[in-house]
């Protein structure tokens, strides 16, 4: 018979495109992905995914596959968060969406210090804010507002997005490039450096490259990692450029192990908001938790 949980690793790789993706937002580990993608193949008879590279393409039963299970997974696992909810009797369980790297940089550090059960959700913003708008989460941490009148979103903090290089990317180059302002040569002194990208979103670069030259980026990174705290450990080694927020390697520029190049002619900001919806009954906890993140990332101006 087949086993749920390899429908539900099916979803995560088709959900994040990655093997590696999938196992982060399982919490389970990559060969265990691959296992149960292999299992399942081997049991519907045929190939769901096609790798390229490091990039999971769903071939079209796999499309087919997954528009059959999607919505009925989607159900189970909210009747399993719903059903833990309406069980527990002393400790509540809070549920809080927001990306990998928010987490990994702001969150986790005070995760054995809570005194509620916490459980962390990884997706793509408007999954959360409707998973937020049904109860499924009670908090997110969001870039973007949605639209829904039983949602509450309070600007917190803000991002600003930064041109960001190794230790020994050669700085006085690139400012003498930019006092040109030939945005034609500063763009081709980017392009000579080498690149770190992500598998998944590369929205960052796109924005900061459009507003800055008119256009998105048309060269492809050198070197692609799983997530963009991978990338600030990459730069660590000395070489190579990055577009990413500035608050996740703060540290790392404050210590000379990562150089801050550009700003960018125009700055590109995000506000950062709490979303929650209007009637919880777990408002001391979700106060609890953005106290936290207003203790790391200060209040917006």
């Amino acid at each position: 018979m087949v086993n749920l949980e390899w429908y539900r690793t099916f979803k995560a790789i088709y959900k994040t495109g990655t093997l590696t993706g999938a196992a982060d937002s399982l919490f389970i580990s990559q060969p265990g992905v691959s296992l149960h993608l292999g299992s399942l193949e081997a049991y519907v008879g045929y190939k769901l995914f096609d790798r390229t590279g490091r990039k999971m393409i769903p071939t079209e039963r796999g499309k087919i596959l997954f528009n059959a299970v999607s919505e009925a997974l989607s159900k189970l696992e909210d009747v399993e968060k719903n059903f833990q909810k309406s069980t527990e009797k002393t400790t509540p369980t809070i549920s809080v969406g927001m990306c990998f790297e928010t987490f990994q940089t702001t969150l986790e550090q005070y995760v054995s210090t809570l005194d509620f059960n916490l459980i962390i959700d990884f997706g793509e913003y408007p999954e959360m804010i409707d998973q937020l708008d049904k109860g499924i989460l009670d908090l997110i941490i969001t870039p973007k507002k949605g639209t829904s009148p039983n949602i509450l979103h309070e600007a917190f903090s803000s991002e600003q997005i930064v041109l960001v290089g190794g230790k020994n990317v050669d700085t006085n180059s690139f400012k003498d490039v930019l006092k040109t302002k030939n945005f034609k040569e500063i763009e081709d002194w980017l392009k000579q450096e080498k690149w770190y990208g992500t598998t998944g979103d590369m929205e960052h670069l796109f924005q900061f490259w459009l507003l800055n030259f008119g256009h998105k980026p048309n060269f492809r990174p050198n070197y692609i990692v799983p997530n963009l705290n991978s990338i600030i450990r990459c730069l660590k080694g000395g070489t190579g450029l990055a577009v990413v927020p500035d608050f996740l390697c703060k540290n790392e520029i404050e210590n000379g192990d990562v150089k801050l190049i550009w700003e960018g002619e125009e700055k590109l900001e995000n506000t950062l908001y709490f979303g929650c919806r209007k009637q919880t009954m777990y408002q001391n906890e979700i106060d609890h938790i953005k106290s936290l993140f207003r203790q790391i990332m200060g209040k917006v101006n």
